[in-house]
C-alpha cells in the first residue's frame, strides 16, 4: 500500500490539471499571438487589407530573415480575431514557422478563413484570450508576445489596463499596432481618434521591451506589419513608439 501511495503522489505531480506546458514542449525563439480587430468599425475593405497585410508580412523575405537569425530558427504563431468582450476566435491555431513553406501555409490559412465577427471593441477581451492561448500550445518560447492591432478604444469588457497588468505578471509582452482610422462604425456617431495612440500607450502595451506603432490608414497597414514583425521576432524593439512616417525614414 505504501508503494501504491508513493506512485499516486508522483503521478499527481506529473499530471497536474492546468499545467502551463507539456513535458516535451518544442523550443522556439518566440510565441506570438496576432490579435486582430474585426469590430464593426472595420468595414469589409479594411478587413481585407488587414488580412492581406498579415499574410504578406509573414512571407516577406525580411521577416523570414529575422526568423532564421534566432537561436532556434523558428517561431510559433497563432492568429486571433476579436471584437466584443465575448467575441474572440482562434482563426489559425498555433503553427510552427521555420521558413517560407510553413509561413506560406499559415498565410494561406489566414486568407481562406471567413470573417469571424462584427461588434463592439474589447481590447481587454482580446488580451485575456491571447494570454490563455499560451498555456494551451506545445511550444516553449524564449519570449511570449501578444501583437494587438486595432482602430478604437476599449468600449466593452473590463478596463484594458487590468488585462495588460495581468498579462505582464504572467511574463507576456503586449505590443500595439494602432490604426488611426477616421471612419466611424456604421450607425454610430463619429468618435475622434486623436487620443487612440495615447490610450494604447497608457492602457494596452506592457511587458519587457513593449512598443507600439501607429499608422494613419489601412493602406499603410501592410508596411507597418512587416516592420513590427521584424522587431518582435528580433526581440530588439525601439525605445520610442514610432509612427509609420518615422519608421519609413
Amino acid at each position: 500500500m505504501r508503494r501504491i501511495g508513493i506512485f499516486l503522489v508522483v503521478l499527481a505531480v506529473i499530471v497536474v490539471p492546468g499545467s502551463i506546458r507539456p513535458a516535451a514542449a518544442i523550443p522556439v525563439d518566440l510565441e506570438l499571438v496576432l490579435a486582430v480587430d474585426v469590430s464593426r468599425s472595420i468595414d469589409d475593405e479594411e478587413f481585407n487589407l488587414q488580412r492581406q497585410g498579415y499574410a504578406s508580412a509573414l512571407t516577406n523575405p525580411l521577416v523570414l530573415g529575422a526568423l532564421l537569425s534566432g537561436a532556434n530558427r523558428s517561431i510559433a504563431v497563432a492568429f486571433v480575431e476579436w471584437a466584443d468582450s465575448e467575441f474572440q476566435k482562434l482563426v489559425v491555431n498555433w503553427t510552427l514557422i521555420t521558413g517560407p513553406e510553413s509561413a506560406s501555409r499559415f498565410a494561406a490559412a489566414i486568407l481562406a478563413a471567413p470573417r469571424s465577427f462584427y461588434g463592439r471593441t474589447s481590447v481587454s477581451g482580446a488580451v485575456d484570450f491571447g494570454v490563455a492561448l499560451f498555456a494551451k500550445n506545445s511550444f516553449e518560447g524564449t519570449r511570449m508576445v501578444i501583437d494587438v492591432s486595432g482602430d478604437g478604444i476599449n468600449n466593452s469588457g473590463r478596463p484594458a489596463f487590468h488585462s495588460r497588468d495581468d498579462a505582464v505578471l504572467k511574463g507576456v509582452t503586449i505590443n500595439g499596432l494602432v490604426i488611426m482610422n477616421d471612419k466611424p462604425p456604421p450607425g454610430l456617431l463619429f468618435q475622434p481618434q486623436a487620443s487612440l495612440d495615447e490610450f494604447y500607450r497608457d492602457n494596452v502595451i506592457g511587458g519587457p521591451g513593449a512598443f507600439m506603432m501607429t499608422v494613419e490608414d489601412f493602406d499603410s497597414f501592410g508596411f507597418a506589419v512587416v516592420n513590427k514583425l521584424i522587431r518582435e521576432i528580433a526581440g530588439d524593439p525601439p525605445h520610442e513608439a514610432p509612427s509609420l512616417a518615422n519608421a519609413a525614414r
